[in-house]
């Protein structure tokens, strides 16, 4: 099971929110690039990143900071946030950037992403489904669809998607314990590689993650309050043979 050290940048810094809410943010580091460094020497493997002022305005916004994460560290790098064009998976990628999460485009403009697998291969291009009560929300969490979130997740893999990052807002940045029904519902009904996100409080949460059979867990909060040691982490459950 690989483990995604989570990096949230607002305005430059390093931020969490609390169920996607942008009026209750905690800032971390004014300097990401410190933050990526840290989970690099503490032994892990991918870097996740997310452009909050991207996901909430449709375009990207910090870029200049993702650029510098991704020059200062080797590890390979998924980045959200904005991503609304094939212009903007084609400068992201040139950032060093190893693959794009795509979410409200998905949802608004399914054909985008055949296209974008059809130009940059399914390897380089993720799915960001972000959910509520099983429904799809788009727009930096403020819009919730009428899309059931695994009907979603087939269709996507009808279009040659791999990979889906699974968020259940109600249970981010809560540390209350990831949604083990819904993530399990959305692995057993896709045969996706399903990485998991929001509510990590725990190494007991990641062993319940493993036993559902997830490719992946995302872990934000729990790792910058040290709810979980990361280098521990990784030992127990991504360096296991």
């Amino acid at each position: 099971m690989k483990l995604f050290p989570a990096i949230d940048i607002k305005s430059g810094q390093c931020v969490r929110l609390r169920q996607g809410n942008f009026e209750e943010i905690h800032v971390y580091s004014n300097a990401p690039q410190n933050i990526a460094k840290k989970w690099e020497a503490n032994g892990a493997s991918y870097i996740h990143i997310v452009d909050l002022d991207g996901a909430m305005l449709g375009h990207s916004v910090n870029d200049e900071v993702i650029k510098t994460i991704a020059s200062e560290i080797k590890l390979p790098i998924q980045v959200g946030g904005g991503i609304r064009s094939i212009k903007d998976i084609d400068y992201k990628l040139s950032l060093g950037i190893e693959r794009v999460i795509i979410g409200t485009k998905a949802v608004n403009d399914p054909g985008f992403v055949k296209e974008a697998i059809n130009i940059f291969g399914a390897d380089r291009i993720i799915i960001g489904i972000d959910a509520k009560d099983g429904l799809v929300a788009i727009e930096g969490w403020g819009t919730v669809s009428n899309r059931q979130a695994v009907s979603f997740a087939l269709e996507m893999k009808k279009y040659g998607i791999h990979t889906i990052v699974y968020t259940d807002i109600s249970k981010d940045g809560m540390l209350q314990g990831p949604n083990i029904e819904y993530t399990k519902e959305m692995v057993d009904a896709t045969g996706l590689q399903i990485i998991a996100c929001g509510g990590v409080s725990s190494m007991k949460d990641l062993e319940m993650l493993q036993e559902i059979g997830v490719y992946g867990v995302i872990i934000g909060k729990a790792l910058y309050e040290n709810k979980i040691d990361l280098k521990q982490a990784i030992t127990m459950y991504e360096k296991v043979k």
